[in-house]
């Protein structure tokens, strides 16, 4: 998994509420386990028209935001079932940072497990960070995992809690197999004595 250290980039705002895994990635996109080629149909429903062309209205297909590395939404942001394929999706887009309110709970795992940081935070500082990314490309804002820090484009700077674990895996690019594999060593050292101390299992 690719490591989260500090990010600069441009933040789409997108301040629309309860937002559901559904609207995220479409279920007639759930068929494939790969985890590449689904950022092209992310939000694909706001995104096309019935015959498949661009919405020009729709934030991601506005050129100011074509490169959008983060994500200013509204409340409950990636609510509804289940599907590991919204972060999917989010990651294949270029996303790698999403801000709101407030997360749908296992929609917020999961970005972790997949190399996203969802960042939760009080209305009023989501209105903040929304308000300086509706400035377009040219505002870059910063998003410091290390120092847990958001700077906006004017230079103003907004602190966020992360779950310490979650914080280490996204600085070292863990993931639950990486965190496994880690552990490599030990698990190889039990194999060896219990394969010398009980040979009949």
């Amino acid at each position: 998994m690719e490591k989260f250290e500090k990010l600069t980039g441009i933040a789409a705002p997108l301040p629309l509420v309860n937002i559901d895994t559904d609207m995220i990635i479409p279920k007639q996109f759930l068929k494939t386990i790969k985890r590449e080629g689904l950022g092209v149909n992310l939000f694909d429903e706001m995104r096309y028209d019935d015959q498949g062309n661009e919405n020009p209205d729709f934030v991601l297909n506005k050129p100011a935001y074509r490169q959008a590395e983060i994500l200013i939404a509204g409340d409950n942001f990636g609510c509804g079932s289940s599907r590991e394929h919204a972060p999917w999706a989010i990651k294949d887009f270029g996303i790698r940072c999403v801000i709101a309110p407030s997360f749908a709970d296992i929609f917020f795992n999961n970005c972790f497990k997949n190399g996203i940081l969802p960042i939760p935070l009080p209305q009023e500082q989501v209105d903040i960070l929304m308000k300086d990314a509706e400035k377009g490309a040219n505002a870059r804002m910063t998003v410091d995992l290390e120092n847990q820090v958001i700077t906006t484009s004017d230079g103003e700077e907004i602190a966020f809690d992360v779950d310490p674990f979650r914080k280490h895996c996204l600085l070292e690019g863990l993931d639950d197999i990486g965190l496994t594999l880690a552990k490599a060593p030990s698990i190889d050292g039990f194999e060896s004595q219990m394969a010398q101390e009980r040979p009949w299992v």
